[in-house]
C-alpha cells in the first residue's frame, strides 16, 4: 500500500485510468462482435456503418496509447478485408 500522499494520489489515478481503459476495450470488443454478426447475417449496409464506428473507436484507442498504432492499423486492415471478401462473395 502507498504511504506518501503523492503515492496515494498516483494509485487512485491509475485505478481510474485502468477502469476507463477496460471500458474502452470492452466497447471495441462489443463493436467488433456486432460487425462480425452483421457480416454473418449478410447485412452489408449495416456492416459498413458499424465499420465506421469501429474505425473511430480503434483510432481513438490508438491516439490515447490504449493500443499501439500498428495494431490499430492491422485491425482496421483486417476488418476492411473481411468486408470486401463478404461483398465479393455476395456479388457472385
Amino acid at each position: 500500500m502507498p504511504i506518501t500522499k503523492s503515492a496515494k494520489k498516483a494509485l487512485k489515478k491509475s485505478l481510474k485510468r485502468k477502469e476507463r481503459n477496460l471500458v474502452k476495450k470492452q466497447q471495441i470488443k462489443k463493436a467488433r462482435k456486432e460487425f462480425n454478426k452483421l457480416l454473418a447475417e449478410a447485412k452489408l449496409e449495416e456492416a459498413k456503418k458499424q465499420l465506421d464506428t469501429l474505425y473511430r473507436l480503434i483510432d481513438k484507442a490508438a491516439k490515447t496509447n490504449l493500443i499501439k498504432k500498428n495494431k490499430a492499423s492491422r485491425d482496421k486492415s483486417q476488418l476492411a478485408k473481411k468486408l470486401r471478401s463478404q461483398i465479393k462473395q455476395n456479388a457472385s
